[in-house]
């Protein structure tokens, strides 16, 4: 089985999270494809950015939510990370999909919904994925289980995934009542146990956020469907060190 290589928020080792320029870099590399995380604006734009908060990220201050979506896209969310991306704007989720359309690349969205309550952001991405035609290419997530439970309601083909980094007892049963398709979990509850148990039950695993070579190494002994990762380059050149090996 083949581990995918999914670039956590673009190539984000290399360049800003979450920003067409991190997306482009990961494709460049070679990514199987790339993860990132939406919210919502004031205005009811799903757009693309980890925190709740728009501080660590841009030169901005304060929530996401309170913000229009014109507004958020004067913020540079670029020059934090270094000087050579001043000037980035946080990208929407249609901006993206406008560009992976055309591109080999599985998508993976996490929907933000364990801090703050979006509403109707479940609907909200459903209609641009279909819209765009990549329902089929797309996992949705979520450490929220009744966003995923509106997800099958609207469409119970879409694939979707349950996040935790929590050790829980008989998770792999849990995900599948739920309902959800996969699993994500932090690389701290990885275990070849915990690997078979999902094999056996059909629940996909893949691991965040693998950038360590051991770590990344592991993953591929033990079959995981991906790893999450800032570092895509380093997870590929490993993998194809070890088809050579094989």
């Amino acid at each position: 089985m083949l581990t995918h290589i999914i670039a956590h928020r673009g190539a984000s080792g290399y360049a800003p999270e979450n920003t067409m320029a991190a997306f482009r870099l990961a494709e460049k590399m070679g990514a199987d494809g790339v993860e990132t995380d939406v919210q919502l604006t004031k205005d009811g734009v799903p757009v693309l950015i980890h925190d709740e908060n728009v501080r660590r990220t841009t030169n901005g201050t304060g929530f996401v939510q309170d913000y229009t979506f014109d507004e958020l896209r004067k913020l540079d969310t670029g020059s934090w990370f270094s000087s050579e991306f001043t000037g980035l704007q946080i990208p929407s989720l249609e901006e993206l999909l406008q560009w992976i359309i055309d591109r080999p690349l599985f998508l993976h969205l996490e929907l933000k919904t364990d801090v703050i309550p979006y509403t109707h952001i479940e609907k909200k991405v459903y209609t641009l994925l279909r819209n765009y035609h990549m329902l089929e290419r797309t996992c949705m997530s979520s450490f929220n289980e009744n966003t995923l439970a509106v997800i099958k309601d609207l469409n119970p083909s879409v694939r979707t995934a349950f996040l935790t980094s929590t050790n829980m007892r008989k998770l792999i049963p849990f995900v599948s009542s739920i309902p959800a398709d996969d699993l994500h979990i932090k690389h701290t509850l990885l275990s070849r146990k915990l690997v078979q148990r999902g094999n056996k039950n059909r629940v996909e695993m893949r691991v965040y956020t693998v950038n360590k070579p051991a770590l990344i190494r592991k993953c591929f002994q033990l079959s995981c469907a991906g790893i999450f990762t800032d570092v895509p380059d380093i997870a590929l050149s490993i993998r194809k060190a070890q088809e050579r090996s094989t």
